[in-house]
């Protein structure tokens, strides 16, 4: 099993593509007959140039104000959010009761650890889980293209808080 030390933020390996996010975004827009808006454009660069999971507002508090270039207005974003999941650029899912993006093209397939306590997000590969999963798959006569992978719990860090706290309270 691969996996990312938590004290390494660094991403996961990307996978190699024959399009740049920003032509394959454009190649969707043109599929769907939408046109590629200086406002997409710049939304592309802001998320692709970087690897963070985040939602929609943290993706806002990152953008310029109203009234400076390059603003974007929060129902743009949303809604071009929306656009780059079906384009295959994002993936998104569900914690703790918020939309969660990240990179999906270029990137390979992977799951998560997820710290319950300070929300941070830990990326790993597992030969084990994608095992389990044609196996289990093969089992019902079933073709499985992906899946998502989340484990809760409490990284190493807030468990050394909590039981410092513990013993703190002891005494």
């Amino acid at each position: 099993m691969t996996t990312k030390s938590p004290q390494t933020p660094a991403p996961l390996e990307s996978v190699a593509v024959s399009m740049t996010p920003l032509q394959r975004f454009e190649e969707y827009l043109q599929s769907k007959g939408l046109r590629n808006t200086d406002q997409r454009k710049f939304l592309v660069d802001q998320v692709f140039n970087r690897h963070e999971h985040f939602d929609a507002d943290q993706l806002i508090e990152q953008l310029p104000s109203k009234g400076a270039a390059n603003y974007v207005s929060r129902p743009t974003v949303y809604r071009t959010l929306r656009e780059f999941v079906d384009a295959g650029l994002l993936n998104r899912f569900e914690l703790d009761g918020r939309s969660v993006y990240e990179h999906d093209y270029g990137y390979p397939q992977h799951d998560h650890l997820y710290c319950t306590k300070c929300r941070k997000l830990i990326e790993f590969t597992s030969d084990e889980i994608i095992q389990i999963r044609e196996t289990v798959a093969k089992s019902h006569r079933f073709r499985a293209r992906e899946h998502r992978f989340i484990i809760h719990g409490v990284c190493d860090e807030c468990a050394k808080l909590r039981s410092r706290d513990r013993r703190q309270d002891r005494v």
